[in-house]
């Protein structure tokens, strides 16, 4: 079940978060982050959410969703995902990920833009080219993999208004 996600699951989140996060692969966020400074980074307000996938009250992973930019640019909107390392392999990030765009759909976003897809985060890469998405550039060398070095970041797009 992909529910909103409320305080009380930020215990279940945060350690998937400091985990993604420490990993290395994906994430720029600063490794040493403490959970209530995660907190604010992850939990959105409106006109954003984040949500949760729980399966048996287990929290397998969460997304973060909203407006990509404020004013002008608040009809693209963005999305973040993360997923439980021992969660990863069961579909958890394509649930989560449908999940998104028919969010973005209903709220009336003209399309999704991500601006920061790991080029070597091959399994989240082929996700989002399988749901339509297409990678508009890369910015070289622009993230520090833990196990690549430097990799550049795709910046993708899905039009919902087409």
């Amino acid at each position: 079940m992909i529910r909103d996600a409320t305080d009380a699951d930020w215990p279940a989140i945060w350690p998937i978060f400091r985990d993604t996060v420490a990993a290395g692969e994906t994430y720029a966020y600063p490794e040493d982050l403490g959970s209530e400074d995660a907190r604010r980074l992850w939990m959105e307000r409106p006109p954003g959410l984040t949500v949760v996938l729980d399966e048996d009250g287990e929290v397998l992973g969460t997304a973060k969703m909203g407006p990509n930019r404020p004013g002008r640019g608040d009809h693209v909107g963005t999305a973040s995902f993360m997923v439980a390392p021992a969660a990863r392999g069961r579909g958890v990030g394509r649930r989560l990920a449908e999940w998104v765009v028919a969010w973005h759909r209903a709220e009336g976003y003209r399309g999704i833009q991500f601006n920061a897809v790991v080029e070597t985060n091959t399994a989240a890469v082929a996700l989002w080219h399988a749901l339509g998405f297409v990678t508009i550039g890369t910015v070289p060398g622009a993230f520090r993999s833990a196990s690549h070095g430097p990799v550049g970041l795709h910046v993708m797009w899905l039009d919902l208004a087409g």
